[in-house]
């Protein structure tokens, strides 16, 4: 399975295309969309859904995680995001994918094993999953990575527990 992670933000939105096959992490691509403040508004949420599109057709995911909305600074800064996932999930249902949303205190709990872990800490433990040679930077990428890894995880875990209810007992 060959899921794109995205982890929406205002000034950079972060993607990462994490593969799996067997118990194997792999790395795709990985990469940092730039936002301008100086661009209007609707030429940066124009440019999310430009490169975002072409993530997909280039890498070809089978589906698609993003980071739940869980705080804002104030209301326009929760405006504003909400801007930028509506434009990534448009992407992603262009293309006719599954997405999946998850809390971030789920997508760190998955990629380190605490919630609260901090921006370092999930860097780190993304670059060792996937046997990266450096910390994937900017941190929006390595969120970005760590949500697809995380969707992986759940996924192979729904996956056993219906295979296991689906085994008759008696």
């Amino acid at each position: 399975m060959r899921v794109l992670g995205i982890d929406c933000g205002t000034a950079v939105t972060g993607y990462g295309v994490v593969e799996q096959q067997g118990s194997e992490l792999r790395c795709i691509a990985a990469g940092a969309i730039r936002l301008s403040s100086r661009k209007p508004l609707a030429e940066r949420l124009a440019q999310v859904h430009r490169e975002l599109a072409a993530a997909i057709l280039q890498h070809r995911p089978d589906e698609v995680a993003i980071e739940d909305v869980f705080y804002a600074v104030n209301a326009k800064s929760a405006l504003k995001l909400g801007h930028v996932r509506g434009v990534a999930l448009l992407a992603a249902a262009e293309a006719l994918l599954p997405v999946a949303e998850y809390a971030p205190l789920a997508v760190k709990s998955a990629v380190v094993g605490y919630g609260k872990a901090e921006k370092h800490q999930v860097q780190e433990m993304v670059m060792r999953l996937l046997r990266l040679a450096q910390r994937p930077e900017p941190a929006d990428v390595a969120d970005a990575l760590a949500i697809a890894v995380c969707h992986l995880h759940t996924a192979g875990t729904r996956a056993r527990q219906a295979k296991e209810s689906a085994v008759p007992r008696g």
